[in-house]
């Protein structure tokens, strides 16, 4: 049973179509990964810090010795790759369907931990307290190009014990579009859930329109910590999406080189989908990148935006055909200036032209420890100028115009044509670029763009509010976040 209505939310993104698909590997180079993948797997093994899990591998017929190292053999991950699902339909809190991940289908949102905020007042940068995640939560829920919500901000005044909570509810009442959350404890899964399903009405009703999705960090490839796997296992126990991502950086919990690090994220990832699947055959499963995410060998700060990974696994992540996971739109700077804007527009072309699924962490700074609201505005205004840009040709005869360009001929033009005033509107027009004359520009107060998108934000922010819910659902969350 649907509880809200829908406000004014249209998502014109789900099912968008592909034209075509991009490729930077060669066939054989990807069944070389593969094998090596499935080497890791079968011969060196990793380490899996759960019970349950265990005596799952064991029954399926793993290798476990020393208590805890899982080998697996190639058949496992053959049959898990095909039982997985090749695309997963995510809905709104209001029963429409919003995503449709899988393929080379891309869509957006912000990330769920940033520690600090550029506040949008005053300019400086302080703790994010838990009115920022509601503010932020209010933006994205009214930028087109956002198509799902997370927590942005970890909220400084709220206890250690409580945030995760506080933030789901707060993401639950103030957007209707699909939710990904994360979580540190292995309660984390059973809370958020258990939260979504006094939305939907029923764990059967969460279950046929699935709104949230279960975002699961783990230690590294070789290591998959008690919390994570719990939380792997719960989500998949009740058919429940879940995004599965070992931490992968280069020179550190994996080989410097490209392929090494390729091949072993792989092989972590592929174990995971082999436990989600053990647990429950059929249940959704998203992977993400599988490696080359790159660590400055001079500071040891993790890089967001560096381009040493290239696009490699992104084609190792489609060739298992399994709905992807990314991030982009963040920055490595520490402001909104020309490296954040340059950074982030790379980063998302390269994410949307290689076909990355669910693409998190945009408005980013700082090595993912700063968010910015001005910046998710900016980077809404290039991801609407991408799905511009990659959209569909239609060649027909209305699009070739030949008897016009004939009517027309060298001494005419077009300006004036009922053809220019049927399609003109087709092109992208942008909300915060400026495309004025140098007149114009300062006649509307010569304002830059990281004013605009200040603006922008503000207005979104004090005008948005998502239809409510019932005083039951709020008390049931508010029970659940007291606990």
């Amino acid at each position: 049973m649907v509880r809200r209505k829908a406000k004014v939310q249209k998502y014109e993104h789900f099912g968008q179509y592909r034209p075509f698909e991009f490729r930077s590997l060669s066939d054989n180079q990807l069944s070389l990964l593969h094998d090596a993948s499935l080497e890791i797997m079968a011969r060196t093994g990793m380490r899996f810090y759960e019970h349950e899990a265990l005596d799952l591998f064991k029954k399926a017929g793993a290798d476990i010795s020393e208590g805890n190292l899982v080998r697996i053999p190639a058949h496992l991950v053959e049959w898990a790759v095909r039982s997985a699902p090749k695309n997963i339909t995510i809905f709104d809190q209001t029963g429409q369907r919003a995503m449709a991940l899988g393929g080379y289908r891309s869509y957006f949102g912000p990330g769920s931990d940033c520690s600090y905020i550029y506040d949008l007042d005053t300019g400086e940068r302080r703790k994010a307290i838990l009115d920022d995640v509601v503010r932020a939560v209010r933006l994205v829920d009214g930028l087109p190009n956002l198509d799902f919500v997370m927590s942005q901000y970890l909220p400084s005044d709220v206890p250690e014990d409580q945030y995760e909570r506080r933030q789901m509810a707060i993401m639950l009442q103030e957007s209707t579009k699909p939710i990904v959350f994360v979580g540190m404890e292995a309660s984390s899964t059973v809370y958020a859930l258990e939260m979504a399903e006094a939305v939907a009405g029923s764990l059967e009703q969460l279950r046929r329109y699935p709104f949230v999705v279960n975002y699961v960090n783990v230690v590294s490839a070789f290591k998959h910590n008690e919390e994570s796997v719990k939380r792997l296992l719960y989500a998949a126990e009740r058919n429940m999406p879940t995004i599965y991502a070992p931490s992968k950086a280069r020179g550190t919990m994996a080989p410097i080189t490209i392929a090494g690090a390729l091949a072993l994220g792989n092989a972590g990832q592929l174990a995971g989908l082999v436990l989600s699947q053990l647990k429950r055959e059929g249940s959704p499963f998203l992977r993400s990148k599988p490696g080359g995410e790159g660590i400055d060998m001079r500071s040891m700060v993790s890089l967001y935006a560096a381009p040493d990974g290239g696009p490699f696994g992104w084609d190792l992540a489609h060739y298992y055909g399994i709905p992807t996971f990314g991030a982009a739109g963040a920055s490595d700077a520490k402001v909104l200036d020309a490296q954040a804007a340059g950074e982030a527009a790379l980063c998302l072309f390269d994410e949307m032209l290689c076909g990355a699924n669910l693409i998190h962490d945009v408005g980013y700074l700082d090595c993912a420890t700063t968010g910015s609201m001005e910046f998710l505005c900016f980077c809404n205004e290039v991801i609407g100028w991408l799905r511009q840009y990659f959209r569909k040709l239609e060649v027909s005869e209305e699009t070739l115009a030949l008897d016009l360009i004939h009517e027309i001929g060298p001494d005419g033009h077009f300006v004036d044509t009922k053809h220019t005033l049927q399609h003109f509107r087709e092109d992208w027009v942008p909300t915060l670029f400026d495309r004025h004359d140098y007149r114009r520009w300062a006649a509307h107060g010569a304002t830059t763009l990281q004013r605009r998108a200040n603006l922008k934000a503000r207005e979104i922010i004090e005008s948005r509010r998502a239809e409510p819910l019932s005083e039951d659902i709020v008390q049931t969350l508010e029970e659940i976040v007291s606990r």
